[in-house]
C-alpha cells in the first residue's frame, strides 16, 4: 500500500510542477494561435500553428509590419490576426489598393513586397489617434480589417506573432518586412 501512495505522491508532485511552470507561461507570456481563414495568405495559411508573445507590448509599442493577434473590436470574443501598417499619429491613405503613410505633411508609399493581391481599388483616408493602429490582412481581397471597421485600439491587442510552429518545414521566427 505504501508503494501505491508513494507513486501517487510522485505523480502529484510532477503535476504540481508542470502546473506551476506551464500555466504562467501559457496565460501570461506565450499563447498558441491557430490560423483560420485566408486573410493572411501567403504569409500564413489555414491551420498554421503560431506562438503569440503577450509580454513585449508591456515594454514597447507595436511596430509597423508586426503581425498581431487581437480581440475583434466588434465582437471581443473572437480573435483575429492581421499586420500593423499604420501607427498612432499617422494618416493612412489607400488609393487604388496601394497604401500611403502621411506624417507631418510628408506622404510615402508603403512598400509591401509580401502582398500578392491588393483587392478592391476603393479610396480611403483615416487618421490614427494615440493608441490606435491600422491593421490589414496580407490577402487584401479576403480580409475583414481596418479598411472596413476602422482603427484598432491598443487595448484589443493580445500580442505579436513571433514564432511559427507548423507547418513543420517553416518552424521559424516571424520576421518583420522592411519598409
Amino acid at each position: 500500500m505504501k508503494r501505491v501512495f508513494d507513486y501517487f505522491l510522485e505523480v502529484a508532485k510532477v503535476v504540481f510542477l508542470v502546473l506551476l511552470i506551464v500555466v504562467p507561461i501559457r496565460y501570461f507570456l506565450f499563447q498558441p494561435f491557430i490560423v483560420r481563414g485566408a486573410s493572411m495568405e501567403p504569409s500564413f495559411e489555414q491551420a498554421d500553428y503560431l506562438l503569440v508573445d503577450q509580454i513585449s507590448y508591456y515594454f514597447r509599442d507595436p511596430e509597423r509590419g508586426e503581425v498581431v493577434v487581437f480581440n475583434y473590436p466588434e465582437d471581443p470574443q473572437k480573435r483575429h490576426i492581421k499586420r500593423i501598417i499604420g501607427l498612432p499619429g499617422e494618416k493612412i491613405i489607400i488609393d487604388e489598393g496601394r497604401v500611403f503613410i502621411e506624417e507631418e505633411g510628408e506622404r510615402e508609399k508603403l512598400r509591401e513586397d509580401y502582398i500578392m493581391y491588393f483587392g478592391n481599388t476603393e479610396e480611403k483616408e483615416i487618421y490614427l489617434e494615440n493608441g490606435e493602429y491600422f491593421v490589414v490582412g496580407d490577402n487584401r481581397p479576403a480580409s475583414l480589417d481596418s479598411r472596413s471597421w476602422g482603427s484598432l485600439r491598443s487595448e484589443y491587442i493580445i500580442g505579436r506573432v513571433f514564432f511559427q510552429i507548423s507547418p513543420f518545414d517553416t518552424f521559424n521566427t516571424v520576421k518583420i518586412p522592411e519598409y
